[in-house]
């Protein structure tokens, strides 16, 4: 893959990701972040949609490489998810 081509797989890592804490609600937190959750969601989404023998409806090729756009948004509400609910919860003491 080339440096274009691997830009290109970032900033639709990048909109999937976006699309995806939008549809969440949660963030965490910058365009890096996005990108990402976006592309970790477009391995799983590229994982998971083969074995539970799911169709193609949007597919995006970048350099032989193919996206799958709904799958890959998908992916990254689940590692969102997952994300969110894993995080740190702030702890407050009280000062006495």
């Amino acid at each position: 893959m080339t440096v274009t081509g691997f830009l290109l797989f970032i900033l639709v890592g990048a909109i999937c990701g976006g699309i995806a804490e939008f549809l969440v609600g949660w963030s965490p937190e910058g365009f890096v972040a996005s990108a990402a959750v976006g592309s970790a969601g477009a391995v799983i989404g590229d994982w998971m949609a083969p074995r539970l023998h799911l169709p193609s409806p949007l597919t995006v090729q970048i350099e032989g490489h193919h996206v799958e756009i709904v799958w890959a948004i998908l992916g990254a509400m689940v590692l969102l998810i997952a994300m969110s609910l894993f995080r740190r919860i702030p702890t407050f003491r009280r000062s006495r």
